[in-house]
């Protein structure tokens, strides 16, 4: 890893495939279009219908085989997000969830396992030990010593703590190597405030795993409004892409994550076009998207 690289972490790894099968060719071949101090680290997601899902529900439904055949085309590391919180015993023989785990451990690159549930993870470490684990950001790590006990876990490559310890300064007097496993969540768009959150991805995890439960009301004064990029560049805990070069990258700091598995794939080229894509070929990528016939943005 170089420490002058940011590496991004994008969402979508089912759910946009037909958009990364456009964009990474161009990702690729037109490195002219693209900052030169970044660079993919993972694509993270986890197909529909997931029972070790959690975070978002999984919307993806694209074959798995056709997925990691992407992935390793253009030497990029997988991520399965299996972010449940609430899994137990009967649930680690989930069928599906292991014939994903079985292909993606073969990957090119090694794979990797954004993780919540200690029981998921003690039995993968067992199970599937190629792959890497990632700390979730599920876990609501909102205090600064949450993080640094998190840190000091040796089963976490990387650890995702809440946007909302974006910007404390305590960051500045992490130990490099801790500062090397921080992944910082740059565009959440989540009510700073909120106090709710926790609950929020338990009903999340309540619904992959099948139960018949109420969805969970979201209590931001903004909730009917939605996602929107402009609302999460207002947040607080907004990392822009001049902090990242200008302040997280000269701190120590490498590990950028990118939300948005629920949203639509013209937000996610919004984001790529806004973190990745130097402003003058902002609309050579954009038409090279849009114009691709094959691809519904909308």
């Amino acid at each position: 890893m170089k420490r002058s690289i940011a590496y991004y972490h994008l969402p979508g790894l089912f759910e946009f495939y037909e958009l990364y099968k456009v964009f990474l060719p161009l990702f690729r071949e037109h490195g002219e279009y693209f900052y030169d101090w970044c660079e993919i680290g993972s694509i993270y997601g986890s197909p529909e219908d997931c029972l070790w899902g959690g975070g978002r529900l999984g919307e993806g439904n694209q074959n798995p085989y056709e997925v990691l055949s992407l992935m390793n085309q253009y030497h990029i590391s997988s991520r399965l997000t299996f972010s449940n919180s609430l899994l137990q015993e009967k649930h680690l023989q989930d069928k599906r969830c292991n014939d994903l785990c079985a292909l993606f451990e073969k990957s090119e690159v090694q794979s990797g396992i954004i993780i919540h549930s200690d029981l998921l993870l003690e039995y993968l470490k067992k199970q599937y030990p190629r792959f890497y684990f990632v700390s979730s950001t599920t876990k609501v790590l909102t205090k600064f010593e949450q993080l640094v006990d998190e840190l000091k876990k040796d089963d976490f490559l990387y650890v995702v703590p809440d946007f909302r310890l974006n910007k404390v300064q305590q960051l500045e007097n992490l130990l490099q190597k801790d500062m090397d496993k921080v992944e910082f969540l740059c565009n959440e768009c989540c009510w700073f405030e909120c106090y709710d959150r926790k609950a929020c991805y338990e009903a999340v995890s309540r619904m992959n795993l099948g139960e018949n439960c109420a969805s969970h009301i979201c209590v931001s004064p903004k909730a009917a409004k939605g996602y929107s990029f402009s609302g999460a560049m207002s947040n607080p805990a907004f990392i822009s892409v001049d902090d990242i070069r200008n302040i997280y990258i000269p701190m120590g700091f490498t590990n950028f994550k990118i939300e948005g598995r629920s949203l639509g794939s013209a937000l996610i080229l919004e984001f790529i076009l806004y973190y990745m894509t130097k402003p003058e070929f902002q609309i050579h990528v954009r038409e090279a998207i849009y114009l691709d016939n094959m691809l519904d943005l909308f």
